[in-house]
């Protein structure tokens, strides 16, 4: 029998597949490897099914898109957990995560905690006016964390941030003790408590949400960042002014003429989110197409 499923967690060549009939340890055949490469957390599969409900892996569906660490696939929402209270979060690892986001065909989002101990507005004020959807929550009162969870149903969702700014507290806010519920996975599927080194998908509303351990502390890596032609397109505000610069070649940092630089003057972007543009900018401007591997696509 042949089911239809996704890649909740991977250990030790064993692959664990939500199905509608439960979770299914599975194996992955060689093909993959030399096909579409190691079978990730998120991957939409096809598992034939044997007679003691264990399986295989017949087939992965084209992923939407792919983070190279965390390694995980069709990611709906990447939501960057920020703090205007310390420790404060420096807006250009904010601005990096959102940056690729746009560039994977993630949707971002920032979520500011700790407002009841500073409002975050200026924060929220900032990426309101780039067309960033953003919330204002507090894991210790409650605040705001329904309107989340409300943004999260349906989806497969990751979050970042940096050490202190209380991801983990808001991830127990939105699904109590989360810790422990990916732990009973563990369980359930019999293969131990792995909850400190592996990256795996908590059912939530009808997705799931990312538990990633390794992205705590914004740990991307230059691979999962984008050419620096194409930069431009990851921050949408400069959208309306992209095409308008008086040199085809600019490259929106320090140039005569440029349309983006003359919105940032004129208050219409914002200056923070352009400091970013231009720390990213000078990140991946000798960045050469087939150096970010034939697994940053697909």
């Amino acid at each position: 029998m042949d089911i239809t499923g996704t890649i909740i967690k991977g250990i030790g060549g064993f692959y664990y597949v939500d199905t509608a009939d439960g979770v299914i340890e599975c194996k992955a055949r060689g093909k993959f490897r030399k096909t579409v490469g190691k079978p990730i957390i998120g991957d939409k599969v096809t598992v034939a099914v044997q007679n003691d409900g264990t399986g295989y892996l017949l087939e992965i569906q084209k992923r939407i898109n792919q983070l190279i660490r965390p390694a995980l696939s069709n990611i709906d929402l990447l939501i960057a957990v920020v703090s205007a209270a310390p420790p404060v979060t420096d807006p250009f690892l904010i601005d990096k995560v959102i940056a690729i986001a746009e560039n994977k065909n993630i949707s971002p989002m920032v979520v500011i905690n700790k407002i009841d101990i500073n409002d975050g507005n200026e924060l929220f004020e900032i990426y309101k006016q780039a067309g960033i959807d953003v919330l204002k929550v507090s894991a210790n009162t409650g605040e705001g964390v329904n309107e989340l969870k409300n943004k999260l149903k349906g989806k497969i969702s990751a979050f970042a941030g940096n050490s202190g700014v209380g991801k983990s507290s808001l991830l127990n806010r939105i699904i109590p003790d989360f810790s422990a519920q990916v732990g009973n996975i563990s369980d359930r599927i019999g293969r131990g408590k792995h909850t400190t080194r592996h990256i795996e998908l908590v059912p939530f509303e009808g997705g799931y949400i990312a538990d990633t351990p390794g992205f705590s502390s914004f740990d991307t890596e230059q691979m999962d960042l984008v050419l620096s032609e194409d930069l431009q397109y990851a921050f949408r505000e400069f959208e309306p002014y992209i095409g308008k610069c008086k040199f085809t070649s600019c490259a929106h940092v320090k140039e005569k003429g440029c349309a983006i630089l003359q919105a940032v003057e004129n208050g219409e972007i914002s200056q923070s989110r352009h400091e970013s543009y231009k720390k990213l900018y000078e990140s991946v401007k000798d960045l050469k197409k087939w150096e970010l591997g034939k697994d940053a696509g697909r």
